[in-house]
């Protein structure tokens, strides 16, 4: 039996999103250097209007969706897990797309492989083609990531023997498999917080942010999410050790999954188990599982220091941005204490992070999901850094358990804001870079507009006779 007219429609205006947006980052992606082209150059224009004609496209299908999922007769989750695979297809074959991340993970697995130590050393002292591919900016800079994802980089160097498309083919099959984690965990979870798994999955897994970031732009956070997710459902079926085991794994990848085990806590509480039992059982599957993993890795402990690895010093976090503000004012008016503005202002976030996760955690403690979704908006909100696909930390758990839908219509908002922040390059915006993807946003619009008034066309004939 076919989809519904309505649900294939949606189908295949968000797969034309994603082919243009596959197509156009030919030419204006995130591409290897061999192959980048000059942004002013014909076919990186046209590249660049076809990334953000596809993106319009994508985020239009996303919000018709959404209507369908909200209406009468909504599709089963099994129907849009199908139109997450359709939309994704473009992008799984398609060039690295709006950060240059996978490139540093491949160096970085390169680097593991080689015994040198990725904590202490950036991809400069590697060397080589590989190398060569990564931000100037994060050259000389240790990786931020726990030996599990190390671990996964360094066996997909060795399978790809070094080969720079095999390796990304690979790294973004790691995250395919995240996102699949992320959609099978998401109904479960939205089950037990008395949410609608279909629209759990509307919000939580097919919106942009995740086929831009997590599928096109190959993130890690898709493989955190993913273990994340599952190590939750572990928790609701009762299963507290393989549910810390899973999000302490998840923490290995990135530290923020750390959050989950206060869940998972909480939840063999409310199971019935004593709270000081549930606590000494979490820590030490938590302390097992960091030891066995980092021994598996070979790469040392260096990650807990490296947890505090420099960020952009063009970042746009909140604290970052207040405290370039706050220095350039203190410059203004000759005072030494500029050069001391961003630490503050970062210090200062961390603290509002603390007291805020300790009123989450002591008012939601009933909603441990909704809790530690968040808890991780938090984080990235107020943390030192941030990039559009932190957003997906606290959307992608507050999708199955916000409590109203007012809360998910603002995540709505906001991941469909943030699916337009970022180049597909990577690389910083200039006027006639955001001039040129404004223009293919508006051709965008006028097509769906000129669709519209097409299909209505039979219809007001009809009436009309």
């Amino acid at each position: 039996m076919g989809l519904p007219v309505d649900l294939r429609r949606c189908q295949v205006i968000g797969l034309a999103g994603t082919v243009c947006l596959a197509l156009g980052g030919e030419s204006a992606g995130a591409l290897p250097a061999r192959e980048l082209l000059a942004p002013s150059s014909v076919h990186a224009v046209l590249g660049l209007i076809g990334v953000y004609f596809g993106l319009v496209l994508l985020t239009a299908a996303w919000i018709l969706l959404g209507g369908l999922v909200r209406g009468a007769d909504p599709p089963t989750p099994r129907a849009l897990v199908l139109v997450l695979a359709v939309w994704a297809a473009p992008l799984v074959v398609g060039p690295p797309l709006f950060s240059r991340d996978v490139y540093s993970y491949l160096a970085q697995g390169a680097m593991v492989d080689a015994h040198i130590d990725v904590y202490t050393h950036g991809p400069a002292r590697l060397g080589g083609p590989l190398a060569a591919e990564v931000a100037p900016l994060w050259q000389h800079t240790g990786a931020p990531y726990g030996p599990v994802f190390m671990a996964v980089a360094a066996a997909l160097y060795g399978l790809t023997h070094g080969e720079l498309p095999a390796g990304l083919l690979g790294m973004r099959l790691v995250a395919l498999c995240g996102v699949a984690l992320m959609a099978a965990a998401l109904p479960r979870l939205a089950r037990h917080s008395g949410a609608d798994p279909a629209a759990a999955l509307w919000l939580g897994v097919l919106n942009p942010l995740v086929l831009l970031h997590l599928v096109a732009g190959a993130h890690n956070d898709a493989m955190m999410l993913g273990l994340l997710g599952t190590g939750l459902v572990a928790a609701l079926a009762r299963r507290p050790v393989p549910a810390a085991v899973l999000v302490t794994l998840a923490a290995l990848v990135k530290a923020p999954a750390i959050l989950g085990l206060a869940a998972v806590v909480l939840l063999a509480v409310r199971a019935g188990r004593h709270p000081v039992r549930a606590v000494l059982t979490t820590l030490a599957a938590c302390a097992a599982t960091t030891v066995a993993a980092t021994a598996l890795a070979g790469t040392g402990y260096g990650w807990i220091a490296a947890l505090s690895t420099p960020v952009s010093p063009q970042n746009w976090a909140l604290t970052s941005l207040l405290g370039r503000a706050t220095g350039a004012l203190l410059d203004h008016l000759g005072s030494d204490l500029a050069p001391l503005a961003v630490p503050a202002w970062h210090a200062f976030g961390l603290a509002v992070t603390a007291v805020a996760l300790v009123a989450i955690w002591w008012r939601l403690r009933p909603r441990p999901v909704y809790a530690l979704g968040l808890s991780l908006a938090t984080v990235a909100a107020f943390g030192p850094a941030i990039r559009p696909w932190y957003a997906l930390w606290g959307l992608f758990l507050m999708a199955a358990a916000a409590p109203s839908t007012s809360v998910r219509h603002r995540m709505a908002a906001v991941a469909g804001v943030l699916a337009l922040a970022v180049l597909p390059d990577g690389g910083p915006a200039d006027g006639s870079r955001l001039l040129l993807a404004v223009c293919g946003g508006a051709l965008a619009v006028v097509v769906l507009w000129q669709a519209h008034l097409a299909a209505q066309a039979p219809a007001a004939l009809g009436r009309t006779a």
